[in-house]
């Protein structure tokens, strides 16, 4: 039996994944915040386990750890992010902002791999993945948005890097943009549904193999500038 852990499991394209991989009857170790209050993810049928993580607290992910012990990890997705504020970079730089954005969207996932690392190494799969964006893409980079496009530029160099480092565990590693997708955050006129965007993520997890570890793609495999 595959076991799949997600971030960020209660809504959007997290939420999604744990629909998809429960229905074809994985183990889905599902993460938020507040699972308690997590409605959606509670009306899912199959193998679905909730569990408490704020990403960007470093006791929480201990404690996840902690509550996980040795339990073998296939798949695991970094989903967790925020947006944070539109800024450009001009006036006053919101400095504790910035900080935020990079602490759930750079930091926690290195954070939370470090962490489970153990876990993957008992899994078969062996599959780390980071959805990141498009926006992470220094050479694509068009302005405005600078703490949100800095912190995937960041995530992405963190990935790449970790890809090399864990290549000699078996450790494959996916960094993957979503598309524009029918989100909280993408906003209700994007052109993907979460379905259509999760569809293409989880055919792109399936071709993840330390042959492609650490290349920088979307949901339909097109690769990305870095």
């Amino acid at each position: 039996m595959t076991t799949i852990l997600v971030t960020g499991a209660n809504r959007g394209i997290g939420l999604e994944f744990v629909r998809q991989y429960a229905a074809e009857g994985a183990d889905v170790i599902a993460c938020c915040r507040a699972p308690q209050r997590a409605d959606a993810l509670k009306i899912i049928g199959g193998k679905v386990r909730l569990m408490t993580l704020d990403v960007a607290d470093a006791k929480s992910v201990a404690a996840l750890k902690h509550a996980l012990g040795g339990t073998p990890i296939d798949i695991l997705i970094n989903n967790a992010g925020v947006g944070g504020p539109r800024e450009r970079a001009k006036g006053i730089i919101d400095a504790e902002g910035w900080l935020k954005i990079f602490a759930t969207n750079a930091i926690a996932p290195v954070t939370v791999a470090v962490a489970l690392h153990e876990n993957l190494m008992l899994g078969r799969e062996k599959k780390l993945v980071t959805i990141t964006s498009q926006l992470g893409s220094i050479a694509n980079h068009s302005g405005g948005a600078y703490p949100y496009h800095a912190s995937k530029a960041a995530v992405n160099s963190f990935m790449r890097g970790l890809s090399k480092e864990w290549a000699r565990d078996g450790i494959a590693i996916g960094i993957f943009h979503p598309g524009w997708v029918k989100t909280d955050m993408g906003g209700q006129g994007a052109p993907l549904t979460t379905e259509q965007s999760v569809t293409g993520l989880r055919a792109r997890i399936v071709e993840l193999s330390p042959r492609n570890s650490g290349s920088y793609r979307d949901y339909a495999g097109k690769e990305i500038a870095w």
